[in-house]
């Protein structure tokens, strides 16, 4: 019986450990699918599973507006437009943080060198979108494999609850991340194998 597969990216997981080790290469997004669906195969193949047929590739990205704009129209009017790739795109709200020093036991508001406010912009949006997104797909039988890409272990909890109802979760990671996410889930690879294939 094939094994419907359907692909989870977060993107900034993959794209921030991608510019660390692809050597200033652009990744090839058009050939992501295929690439590590031929991963995904081998691994089915050596289980004595069928044949991995891939329905969509879902890539989960965050931007923060007016900073990130270039990379929000990319998201939308290139990767979006792709065959079998569908795109979710938050926006980041930047809030003020105080960051405390451990070392001199003091609260900074205010960046030192240039004095602007000091802060982050959270993506937790995302993280929870893709853990909805994997177990309404699931229970609406819309697929047998999940590929995750990310090493975020906050997904934890959503893998092992998809695993307990006999869904298969195949994490791909990078070497030397998300040690926790690739022990709960039914296989793991690493992408660092696959980046030759994958640089444009």
């Amino acid at each position: 019986m094939t094994q419907n597969v359907r692909l989870f990216v977060d993107f900034w997981n993959f794209q921030i450990n991608w510019n660390h080790r692809a050597g200033g290469a652009n990744c090839d997004w058009k050939a992501v699918p295929r690439v590590l669906l031929d991963k995904v195969q081998s691994i089915l193949t050596a289980n004595g599973l069928d044949a991995a047929q891939l329905h969509e590739t879902r890539v989960y990205a965050s931007y923060e507006r007016g900073r990130e704009n270039k990379l929000k129209n990319w998201l939308d009017s290139f990767l979006d437009k792709q065959p079998g790739f569908s795109v979710i795109v938050k926006e980041r709200h930047w809030r003020t943080h105080a960051i405390h020093c451990r070392a001199c036991d003091t609260k900074h508001e205010d960046c030192p060198k240039c004095k602007a406010k000091l802060g982050r912009a959270s993506e937790k949006m995302v993280d929870s979108r893709i853990v909805t997104d994997m177990l309404s797909l699931a229970w609406d039988g819309s697929y047998d494999v999940a590929l995750l890409i990310t090493s975020d272990a906050d997904m934890v909890p959503a893998v092992e609850s998809l695993q307990r109802h006999n869904f298969k979760v195949i994490n791909a990671t990078w070497k030397g991340h998300g040690h926790e996410l690739a022990k709960v889930s039914w296989a793991s690879f690493e992408l660092d194998g696959e980046l030759d294939k994958l640089k444009r």
